[in-house]
């Protein structure tokens, strides 16, 4: 399965220093695509914000995950460039057969405290802060007098900060899986999304890659 028109892809460049161990990741957009390449934004450097220049003939190795949490990766080589409203690089479009993919759902997930706003039904609504995030849910930390329990259905939206500063919300629909009581007064729920569109999950997929650039500077 091909990526999507918009849809965030996550690239380590064969030739950049410590690609083979993941240390160095781009980040880009797929803008179009035709019958012989895909056409992706200039790729930013996650760890500097800066952007990449590729070369032509340059191999890359791309990876992005699909609304049902797989991980889909192929190798490819920049082909030229296009200048639409922004400049384009342009990749070899893979062949089916050369894209991989896990079997297993591969959502990154990272420890965070971020606020996230929750509704039950019609009646109740109360904010509270996460312990992690992850592209198929999260957790968080609220008041025991909230009436959780497992299977419970609810909705919200999350505040996810970047480290160009720029702040953006991503909403959801999602299942209580399990929840653990705190002393003295809190618990500690367990959710997963039952529904979200990809758009939304790819704005949380991108604060967990930053999140982890940071955790490897520590």
């Amino acid at each position: 399965m091909l990526p999507k028109i918009n849809q965030t892809i996550f690239i380590h460049p064969a030739s950049a220093e410590g690609a083979e161990s993941g240390t160095v990741t781009l980040r880009s957009r797929l803008a179009d695509a035709d019958e012989r390449a895909l056409f992706i934004e200039i790729p930013l450097v996650e760890e500097t914000r800066k952007l990449y220049r590729a070369e032509i003939g340059e191999e890359l190795r791309l990876f992005y995950f699909t609304a049902e949490g797989v991980r889909h990766q192929f190798v490819s080589k920049v082909t030229g460039f296009r200048k639409d409203a922004v400049m384009l690089v342009a990749i070899r479009k893979p062949d089916p057969q050369e894209i991989s993919k896990d079997q297993r759902r591969s959502f990154l997930r990272v420890d965070a405290q971020l606020e996230t706003a929750i509704r039950i039904g019609d009646k109740i609504r109360f904010t509270a802060l996460t312990e992690d995030v992850g592209g198929g849910g999260l957790s968080f930390r609220c008041e025991r007098k909230f009436p959780l329990t497992p299977e419970m259905k609810l909705t919200g939206w999350l505040l996810i900060p970047y480290r160009s500063g720029t702040v953006s919300h991503a909403s959801f629909e999602a299942e209580v899986v399990r929840v653990v009581p705190e002393e003295p007064n809190h618990l500690k729920a367990m959710v997963k999304f039952n529904d979200i569109q990809d758009s939304e999950r790819q704005k949380i997929i991108r604060y967990c890659f930053e999140r982890q650039l940071d955790f490897r500077k520590e």
